[in-house]
């Protein structure tokens, strides 16, 4: 699969339930190429916005789309990574701010 590929099935799953692509194609591709990347790497598409594990029941939280989006998109107008949008953010008709990380830290690698 290539980006172009899971841009297009992402689009109509996603786009179905209210979920829009960031509008800034150029971040869209960067991210959408980081998840194909993670998806060679581990065998499913973690998070390129954070560090993956690589042991998929650790990382379930952070599968894209990952258990955050619907709270960050719904408070925000964007999930942590800014992929997934409202149509709101997208028309500027929300600021664009700072999502914070939700993911509890016990979960994360540094």
């Amino acid at each position: 699969m290539d980006v172009a590929q899971l841009h297009d099935m992402l689009q109509k799953t996603q786009g179905a339930i209210g979920y829009f692509f960031n509008k800034d194609t150029a971040v869209v591709r960067g991210l959408l190429n980081g998840l194909l990347t993670n998806k060679e790497r581990y065998g499913y598409m973690a998070c390129p916005c954070r560090l993956a594990s690589g042991e998929r029941e650790k990382d379930k939280d952070i599968i894209c789309p990952c258990v955050y989006r619907e709270p960050d998109v719904k408070e925000y107008g964007s999930c942590y990574c800014n992929l997934y949008v409202s149509k709101e953010w997208n028309e500027g008709k929300i600021d664009h701010t700072f999502v914070p990380e939700r993911r509890p830290s016990d979960k994360m690698l540094y």
